[in-house]
């Protein structure tokens, strides 16, 4: 299905991508940012699952950020929207086959750890996968990579060397630390987060780490941001709320772009 899909994204487009960028809640804005772009809906891609998450418009914007062609994926898949994981895989397998050659993941996560903030910015050097289950499990995509993959080396520590000397260009304050992926879409319990803490967990949410898994099963250098947009169950004597993520992401989102752009300009 992933040839489909990039055999009719081709037919579409006039210049092949160098970086594949994933917007995550309430930073879809970014590709509004592209020059010269152009759209195309994930409904007229063969194979395409359709984005039903608050926020996420559901379609690939083509454009050039920085002086570097891109694809942003404006709505990425939740295993909590009922999708399999095969479905989650097969947007990162179309990108590889358009030929990106670097994946920027971007998310909402909540803070598990307690000395962050509400609008912290977060590099992932590695993940803790609660979801309970592998987007590589079934038979092995042999065209993408090997059985068994190394996951030791993921989050690319060449990539997050580059996003830190972005950061401290345009002064900004740039963490760095573990993300757990959970499937959602409740969110997690005070005593849930407390053991991620225990595990070594820094923020928390319901995406990423399958797309990663997968691009690394792809064989592409990653780099991934979380935007502390709330900070997680039992952190703070208040409820958690979608609305909160969705307003702090769009409140923030201007820096993050701006990082996104540093960074893509220094590739």
């Amino acid at each position: 299905m992933p040839i489909k899909a990039a055999e009719y994204i081709k037919s579409q487009i006039s210049t092949l991508p160098e970086i594949g960028v994933i917007l995550g809640s309430g930073l879809g804005s970014l590709a509004e940012k592209l020059e010269d772009p152009f759209f195309i809906n994930y409904g007229d891609i063969p194979g395409f699952p359709r984005s039903t998450a608050p926020g996420h418009k559901g379609r690939l914007a083509f454009g050039r950020l920085s002086g570097k062609n891109l694809v942003c994926m404006q709505g990425r898949f939740h295993f909590y929207e009922g999708y399999k994981m095969s479905e989650i895989a097969l947007p990162i397998r179309t990108l590889k086959l358009l030929g990106i050659k670097t994946l920027i993941v971007t998310n909402a996560a909540g803070g598990v750890n307690t000395s962050f903030e509400v609008g912290d910015l977060m590099l992932i050097k590695d993940h803790i996968n609660m979801m309970g289950t592998n987007p590589l499990i079934g038979p092995n995509a042999d065209d993408f990579g090997e059985r068994f993959p190394d996951m030791s080396k993921t989050y690319t520590p060449a990539l997050r060397e580059l996003a830190h000397k972005a950061a401290a260009k345009l002064g900004m304050s740039l963490h760095e630390g573990v993300y757990c992926g959970c499937t959602g879409p409740s969110y997690e319990t005070p005593a849930e987060i407390r053991a991620f803490r225990v595990l070594g967990a820094d923020t928390v949410g319901m995406s990423t780490v399958p797309e990663v898994i997968v691009a690394g099963h792809c064989g592409l250098p990653i780099l991934a941001i979380s935007l502390v947009t709330n900070m997680a169950a039992g952190v703070l004597d208040q409820p958690l709320s979608g609305d909160e993520v969705i307003e702090i992401g769009n409140k923030k989102s201007a820096e993050l772009q701006a990082l996104v752009a540093e960074i893509i300009y220094e590739l």
